[in-house]
């Protein structure tokens, strides 16, 4: 064996190569390993299957293809997996309050076994909100040459009767009409039943299609990854050749924290306003941003947002689903217009080994009578929907997603719930009336403790025809789903002394998306003796996986990651 070292086995030699290592050649065997395989750079392959939900049911046959694909090249691929949890199963339960928990648990899983085993490079292939930056954050900590893959898209599910199109979020609205008599017992069963047809991420620009789109724009997934279907032979074909970029990576020497330049984040930021995508990719993208250690605050999304335009007449806001976006091309032809204007920056490396510029150079445009996306001449909104607001309520932040649609203010009277589910028994009691402002506190990372998602009270007051009547603010956060005037992320949350955790019911507040501003209307002495007499409350959880990270947890405001204060 030459004593010349070898790059791209960088991490596996030191695993298996030599006499002292044939303790860890001996248990590698059973489960593959041959002589020729010891030789060969080790691929970790991250598979985020499980049965928990329909976003990740088919993973497993993913991972078998990108394993293929590293084999091919010549690297030995080892599938290994990791948890989700499904933020549309547990939606307006207490059991929501793990979903941003298992972010950080994906990260660290993943982080733990690819330096446990000696991974030479990965592919990380996740299918639903949290699954996604949490792969990235690990190949980030990690910074060995490796590829994202999308789980991929649902197809849209078929009503009975209308012929419409549904998917998760047309039940929980159905939800809210069923509360409001528009919609009977059986009716509901009707839309609940037909919604989810089968394998693939939630259908609309939700968080799940945005982070993959936002993936794409790091440079951190192939071309077009984000815009698949999930039960495609082009999601396959997808797979393999994740596995077979990997050794081209290795061989290269190119790695994460090469690719996730600030610039590229810059560049993921203007696809997910151009996208009309979800406040959630505000959190995420700032969470991986601290894990390349690339400095990104949540007033990069302001200062872009001025200048970029929402194009994609995508849903929840919008008109069409992910797969409308599919047929027409996916995402590169978006790119290629926004790297045209000059929006992107087309020097950022991809994980092709190319830049951004160079990936896009042979992109055909959308076709001429689509109207998925629309010309920058003709946007849906002319600056960004994704609004970060200051104010008496907010002095570190909160982020609103406002496509226009509703108006661009409100002014209305606070209504205080100190929980998720005490909001929606109100909403669909018939308690919350036109010019409310609905307030649900302590549940933000803290204070959840988890950072819940209210899409249930959200598409409950669209479900009433409430959603340009009343506005609902919280620490909590928001469903890619949700729309309507909503304001999440209000930091500092109620838990730690925030004003929101002071508000009283009857207190006007004011919701400005024009100066980006959050205001409680009551005198600032006023505010300043409730926020004197102020006390915590005890921690709901004191031991357990929530408790260590309410312990560890930062702001919203500052991605919510579980790595920043432990020094």
């Amino acid at each position: 064996m030459s004593n010349v070292p070898d790059h791209t086995r960088r991490h596996s030699s030191v695993v298996v190569d030599g006499p002292s290592r044939a303790g860890a050649r001996s248990m590698l065997r059973p489960v593959g390993f041959t002589d020729e395989d010891f030789k060969k750079p080790v691929v970790g392959i991250a598979s985020l299957w499980s049965m928990v939900t329909p976003c990740n049911m088919h993973i497993d046959k993913l991972a078998v293809e990108a394993e293929s694909g590293a084999n091919a090249a010549g690297g030995k691929g080892v599938i290994f997996g990791t948890i989700t949890v499904s933020d549309g199963i547990s939606m307006g339960t207490q059991g929501m309050r793990y979903s941003l928990v298992s972010r950080e648990i994906i990260a660290d899983s993943i982080e733990a076994v690819a330096g446990g085993e000696g991974f030479d490079g990965l592919v990380t292939i996740g299918g639903c909100d949290k699954n996604m930056p949490g792969c990235i954050m690990a190949m980030a900590r990690l910074n060995r040459p490796g590829v994202f893959v999308y789980g991929g898209t649902i197809l849209p599910g078929i009503h009975p009767d209308s012929k419409k199109e549904c998917d998760v979020v047309s039940v929980y609205e159905a939800i809210g009409q069923h509360a409001a008599g528009k919609v009977d017992d059986a009716g509901l069963r009707k839309i609940e039943a037909c919604s989810i047809p089968g394998p693939g991420s939630c259908g609309g620009m939700y968080t799940a299609n945005t982070m993959a789109s936002a993936i794409e724009a790091l440079g951190m997934s192939l071309p077009n990854s984000s815009n698949q279907i999930a039960i495609s032979a082009e999601k396959r074909e997808d797979c393999r050749r994740a596995g077979e970029a990997t050794l081209a990576l290795l061989k290269a020497d190119l790695k994460p924290r090469d690719i996730m330049t600030r610039k590229a984040f810059e560049n993921a930021i203007t696809v997910v306003i151009a996208l009309g995508g979800s406040t959630n990719a505000v959190l995420h993208l700032l969470a991986i941003a601290h894990s390349c250690g690339v400095r990104l605050s949540i007033d990069d999304f302001t200062r872009i947002g001025k200048r970029v335009p929402v194009l994609g007449d995508l849903k929840p806001s919008g008109k069409y689903g992910m797969v409308h976006l599919t047929r027409i091309g996916g995402l590169p032809p978006l790119m290629k217009i926004l790297l045209e204007a000059g929006l992107l920056h087309g020097d950022c490396l991809t994980v092709t080994g190319r830049t951004v510029a160079e990936n896009l150079r042979n992109v055909r445009p959308y076709p001429s009578d689509q109207d998925v996306v629309r010309p920058l001449s003709n946007p849906i909104k002319a600056d960004s929907h994704l609004r970060v607001l200051y104010g008496n309520l907010a002095p570190d932040g909160a982020v609103a997603k406002i496509s226009g649609k509703e108006g661009l203010s409100f002014t209305g009277k606070a209504l205080v719930f100190e929980s998720e589910e005490k909001a929606l028994a109100a909403i669909l009691a018939g308690r919350v009336k036109a010019g409310h402002v609905i307030v649900i506190r302590n549940e933000g990372p803290v204070g959840g403790p988890g950072m819940r998602e209210m899409l249930s009270p959200t598409s409950a007051i669209m479900g009433r025809g409430l959603g340009k009547e009343v506005a609902l603010i919280t620490d909590g956060r928001f469903s890619g789903g949700s729309h309507g005037f909503v304001v999440g992320h209000i930091t500092p949350e109620a838990a730690v002394g925030g004003p929101i955790g002071v508000i009283r019911n009857g207190d006007p507040i004011t919701i400005d998306a024009v100066r980006n501003e959050l205001t409680l209307g009551i005198p600032a002495g006023e505010l300043k003796s409730r926020l004197k007499a102020w006390k915590p409350r005890a921690p709901r959880e004191t031991r357990g996986v929530l408790a260590k990270y309410a312990r560890t947890v930062t702001s919203a405001s500052e991605g919510a990651v579980t790595d920043k204060n432990l020094f």
